[in-house]
């Protein structure tokens, strides 16, 4: 299929809203909204549709991701004429998009849907290795720690943020509320392996980073299990201390009320 067919192939009728859900490997890209200095998955995203539809649009995302961060289920919508259906968007998409991002799924959507205000929670998972040497295969998707770490003390030390707090400490200076409500903060380990996992409805920015960061630090020993309460009460910007490197971080899933992308949702 070549940009021209796909959109003489696509036939135009009355305007429709599209959302799609993204899987996509960051490490090449500046984050997932448009930037001037480097590629980005929305610019990524906004070619394939118009080399499929012929049409130029702008594609709204539910989160940012910074860059070098992944995605198992970013979502973005924009709006078409093309009456191709959900699945001859996807494999369209799919066939100008690069290996590096994928569509998995595509729904006709409300046209009053906005994917990022619309979302009812979105899950980020953290993935640690402690292995003492490096893993090659693992390059640009974990953070080698390369030491064992104390994962029931992470766990019971990440309880403390479930919840309603003031997050200003797992933040860099924000305007607006720092007030968030996090719904579950999970540490597991599997084999050589730590993941923390954070659900809430929304993040401040690097909050699960520093998060993530902070509990890497109670895990080696250097701080103790009630820090991560000192930080919420002291609510001091940044003051949870250098964030996780982007790599380790996935935007796992986001959630709607009401949105069914497939099977089981």
């Amino acid at each position: 299929m070549s940009g021209d067919d796909g959109a003489r192939g696509c036939g135009r009728t009355g305007g429709r809203r599209i959302a799609v859900r993204l899987e996509y490997d960051g490490s090449a890209y500046r984050g997932s909204q448009f930037q001037e200095n480097g590629p980005s998955i929305q610019a990524e995203l906004e070619s394939a549709i118009a080399k499929l539809t012929g049409e130029t649009v702008r594609a709204a995302f539910a989160g940012r991701t910074d860059s070098g961060v992944h995605a198992l289920g970013q979502v973005a919508a924009f709006d078409t004429g093309c009456r191709l259906s959900a699945g001859e968007l996807v494999r369209g998409l799919d066939h100008f998009l690069p290996e590096d991002i994928a569509v998995l799924v595509a729904a006709e959507v409300p046209g009053v849907f906005d994917p990022r205000r619309d979302a009812t929670g979105r899950t980020y998972r953290y993935r640690i290795h402690t292995a003492p040497v490096r893993s090659p295969m693992r390059r640009s998707r974990v953070w080698h720690v390369g030491q064992p770490l104390d994962v029931a003390a992470m766990s019971r030390a990440a309880q403390a943020l479930v919840g309603a707090h003031d997050f200003a400490a797992f933040a860099p200076p924000f305007e607006g509320s720092t007030s968030r409500t996090l719904r579950r903060c999970d540490v597991s380990e599997d084999g050589d392996e730590v993941a923390v996992e954070m659900e809430a409805q929304a993040f401040l920015p690097h909050q699960v980073r520093r998060t993530v960061g902070a509990l890497v630090e109670i895990g080696l020993g250097r701080q103790p299990e009630d820090w991560l309460r000192e930080l919420l009460q002291a609510a001091k910007p940044s003051s949870a201390g250098p964030a996780a490197p982007p790599c380790g971080l996935y935007l796992v899933r986001v959630a709607y009320d009401g949105l069914v992308f497939g099977p089981g949702e």
